[in-house]
């Protein structure tokens, strides 16, 4: 035989090896019909543990929360109690932003510096001045330190003015629905299905901790402890002695919410009353120099020109 005849003869019978072959891992794929179904998925590359918490999770997940978890921990074993208690009490005031604890909030302070210190020494870094170096590690640490304290005052500070505007309306509707035969347990109710602030915040975990089996006056007096709002003290007050001397409460909401009324209207007139005075910075420092220009610029100019022809 030549060899072209004995490749053709080696093709052939691989030919036939082949069909033979394959006809034979169909019947196996065939008779295991669970086999057929994981193969279609053969293509997919298989990923570790690591590769799938990349994929699925953000970086603040996989690094900026533990980091400040484990910080937190850290902290937890050093605060006082004291601190605690107080940076606690400041984060209720603000609503307890992002659920922050005060060892998380402390931690993220300490982060914040640290980042911050790093960002401007390298600030100062690449203008090659050891004095800006200082001066931008030193500003950095400071802003990342006492940024989140001053960020929680003004949340504090905002609450307690949404608080305020907020209170007139839900006491005109907690004190309709009183008098229209409504418990008071559910006024509430209906106040905080009515709004959404702050304060109605506030009255449904009151609601919420009534349920739950806590005394209703023991909840109203620690809201109106937690907000730092006085008008929302005093009537929490009102309502609690109310109860304890079995005075009608409706009586006690329309005068409370009568009293709120006549306070607003007392704070929006002593504003109209300032308002002459805060406009008296911007007419002194932007028109008047305008009107000066304007008066005194020719006679300025004609001036000039008298001394230089003269």
């Amino acid at each position: 035989m030549s060899p072209i005849e004995i490749l053709g003869a080696l093709i052939v019978a691989g030919g036939i090896y082949m069909t033979v072959w394959s006809m034979g891992r169909r019947r196996d794929v065939e008779s295991d019909p669970l086999s057929a179904r994981l193969r279609v998925y053969d293509g997919f590359v298989k990923m570790t543990e690591e590769e799938i918490e990349l994929n699925t999770k953000s970086f603040s997940e996989r690094v900026v929360q533990p980091a400040v978890e484990k910080l937190s921990n850290y902290l937890s074993k050093r605060v006082s109690a004291n601190q605690r208690q107080a940076l606690q009490f400041k984060m209720d005031l603000a609503g307890r932003p992002a659920n922050l604890s005060p060892e998380d909030f402390m931690a993220v302070r300490i982060g914040l510096a640290i980042l911050l210190f790093i960002v401007g020494l390298g600030l100062g870094f690449f203008l090659h001045t050891p004095l800006y170096e200082a001066i931008g590690a030193v500003v950095g640490a400071t802003m990342g330190y006492f940024g989140p304290m001053l960020w929680l005052n003004q949340k504090v500070g905002d609450r307690r003015k949404q608080i305020q505007r907020a209170l007139p309306d839900a006491l005109d509707l907690l004190t309709i629905s009183v008098e229209a035969g409504l418990a008071f347990d559910a006024a509430v109710v209906r106040v905080v299905e009515k709004f959404h602030n702050a304060l109605t915040d506030e009255l449904n975990q009151v609601s919420i901790e009534s349920k739950l089996g806590r005394p209703r006056l023991e909840a109203l007096d620690a809201m109106g402890r937690r907000c730092g709002v006085p008008d929302l003290h005093n009537f929490v007050q009102a309502i609690i002695q109310s109860e304890q001397m079995g005075v009608g409460i409706a009586r006690i909401l329309r005068l409370q919410s009568d009293e709120i009324r006549r306070k607003r209207r007392q704070y929006a007139q002593e504003k109209a009353a300032q308002a002459t005075l805060k406009m008296l910075l911007p007419m002194v420092g932007c028109i008047f120099p305008t009107l000066w220009i304007v008066l005194l610029g020719p006679a300025i100019l004609i001036i000039i020109k008298t001394r230089g022809s003269g």
